[in-house]
């Protein structure tokens, strides 16, 4: 993170990072594929924890509840780890290719409740939207979040969103 905040992530290499990190480049490529993967890894614990949530939801929560409460369960861990998440937001808003990945992985995240809720007997359409919908609160409580003052509270944030979503919605 600090090579990409103080060089930008263009210019940062590979070989940069692993020097900083008192790794070789070989060893880098042993946890990393390329310097994006430094910042999207930890996506599969995330989408793990968020599929985890809706499974566990309360048998008579509606699809959009039981969304929620995997967002709580993601928003959960956002507010763990201090203050990556913002710092890592910053660098992604500066570079197009990251906010192409970074979509490419709501997409996921999307299909991922999208599954955990037909896993709950939801039919299609209303667990792809519901899943969708749920992902668009995410995006738009996370931007909040990581661009808004310290101290905000993403979960506040997130309920504040959906409240947004159900009164456009109604």
């Amino acid at each position: 993170m600090e090579l990409f905040e103080e060089r930008g992530f263009e210019d940062t290499t590979v070989a940069d990072i692993a020097a900083h990190a008192g790794l070789t480049k070989r060893t880098f490529f042993r946890y990393f594929g390329d310097k994006r993967e430094v910042l999207f890894s930890g996506s599969e614990a995330l989408r793990a924890k968020f599929v985890a949530a809706i499974a566990a939801a309360p048998a008579d929560a509606t699809p959009l509840e039981a969304i929620a409460i995997g967002l709580d369960a993601m928003a959960d861990l956002f507010a763990s780890i201090g203050e990556r998440p913002r710092r890592r937001q910053a660098i992604i808003a500066a570079n197009p290719d990251l906010q192409e990945r970074e979509l490419i992985k709501m997409i996921g995240f999307a299909a991922a409740g999208a599954g955990a809720l037909r896993e709950r007997g939801v039919a299609e359409p209303a667990a792809s939207l519901a899943a969708e919908a749920g992902i668009a609160v995410l995006r738009i409580a996370f931007e909040r979040w990581a661009t808004g003052p310290e101290g905000q509270d993403i979960h506040e944030l997130l309920r504040d969103s959906l409240a947004e979503l159900k009164a456009v919605a109604a």
